[in-house]
Order: structure tokens, then sequence, then C-alpha cells
């Protein structure tokens, strides 16, 4: 039991420790994802990993329509998928 308990504190840090590698999405990112925090950069990376073809073009779309006041944190699609995931 405490080896167990010990592989899952090292999978926690080990998480924890992860770089976000945005440009393994092939997608477009704003340069103001990289100030927002570790936690809020994680959840964006989680949510665009997570788009299908179809949802990837409508983001590219709006994130090239809308420049730099394109904001993913404060989109409906983001939003809509953290209610769900949580």
């Amino acid at each position: 039991m405490i080896i167990h308990t010990n592989k899952k504190c090292i999978n926690n840090i080990m998480s924890e420790m992860k770089t976000i590698d945005f440009n393994s999405l092939n997608l477009p990112i704003s340069e103001s994802v990289l100030t927002l925090s570790d936690n809020q950069q994680q959840e964006i990376f989680d949510y665009l990993n997570q788009l299908n073809d179809y949802n990837k073009k409508a983001y590219v779309i709006a994130y090239e329509h809308l420049g730099a006041s394109f904001n993913v944190y404060k989109s409906n699609g983001f939003k809509e998928w953290k209610n769900k995931a949580h």
C-alpha cells in the first residue's frame, strides 16, 4: 500500500512538472495565453487538444478574424466544455 501511495505522489508531481507544448496542437495560440496561470494554460491545452476537425477550423477562423481581441478562455466553446468537464 505504501508503494502504491508513493506512485500516486510521484505521478502527481510529474503531471504538475510537465510543460505544456502548444506547438504540438498545430493551432495558432495567442501570446496572451502564455501570460495565464499554469492551470488556465493546461485547461486551454486540454480543450484545444480534444477539438474535432470541424471545431478546430472554427477556432482558427475565430482566431484569424478576431485577432488580438480573441480570447479562447472567454469563448463560448471553452466555457461549455469546461462546464461539461466539471
